[in-house]
């Protein structure tokens, strides 16, 4: 039997026309009926590092039987020059986040994954404190099950008070060993209440490692934290 939660993440490549440009971790969130794929802002476009695709590739199961096979379904990010995916600010700046819905008619019939909802957002800061175990589901480098095409889950905790926005912008910090490649991965808490069939409440979005401007590079490791979005922003993206 295979964890349903490896199933609500989805290995995510970005391309410029035919060209592969990055590798990230995104994951399905459905609402009244409509299917969602997240990432990270960044991963549909970057302006810092001149990350420009046009089309992204995400890779599906196809036989709920064989997880061997799948299927890269592309998905393209502008239609008519304008960009079909949404991201959203608030009153700290740009929330690295992304959402882009997916045409399920455009998905094999047989595709097996698992979707976060609603129901599944924390609805009360009280309820979630420092120290919490989370675990993050993605695809650090890219690295993953290539046979059975399945994500890898890193272990971390909340380091930052999860009732006050970090520095005032709408994110969380988490500890935990991360990489290049799971940016856009669901941040997530065990919640055997919340959903017999998924057992976890959705915390955040992993963004991107937070370090220090004035660490010595040869002195100082890095922290080793990360800056995690609160995942009640997808009730905006997808309204």
């Amino acid at each position: 039997m295979i964890e349903p939660l490896l199933l609500t993440a989805a290995r995510v490549s970005t391309f410029d026309g035919e060209r592969p440009l990055t590798g990230a971790s995104g994951f399905f969130f459905e609402r009244e009926g409509r299917l969602f794929l997240v990432t990270s802002r960044h991963v549909m476009i970057d302006e810092l590092s001149q990350h420009f695709p046009n089309r992204i590739e995400i890779e599906l199961h196809t036989d709920a039987g064989n997880l061997t096979r799948s299927i890269g379904l592309s998905v393209l990010l502008y239609i008519d020059g304008k960009s079909v995916w949404r991201q959203g600010k608030d009153t700290g700046g740009e929330i690295d986040v992304a959402v882009i819905e997916l045409d399920r008619t455009a998905l094999p019939q047989s595709v097996v994954l698992r979707c976060f909802t609603p129901g599944h957002l924390q609805r009360s800061l009280q309820e979630v404190e420092v120290g919490n175990s989370l675990l993050i589901v993605g695809f650090p480098l890219g690295f993953h099950d290539t046979l059975h095409h399945l994500p890898v889950v890193r272990q971390a905790i909340i380091a930052s008070s999860f009732g006050v926005r970090f520095q005032g912008f709408g994110y969380f910090l988490t500890d935990a060993r991360t990489h290049r490649g799971t940016s856009g991965a669901p941040v997530v808490m065990a919640s055997p209440s919340t959903d017999a069939q998924l057992p976890w409440k959705l915390l955040g979005v992993h963004s991107a490692r937070m370090d220090m401007a004035n660490r010595d590079l040869q002195f100082d490791e890095t922290l080793g934290l990360n800056c995690a979005w609160y995942a009640d922003v997808l009730l905006t993206l997808t309204a």
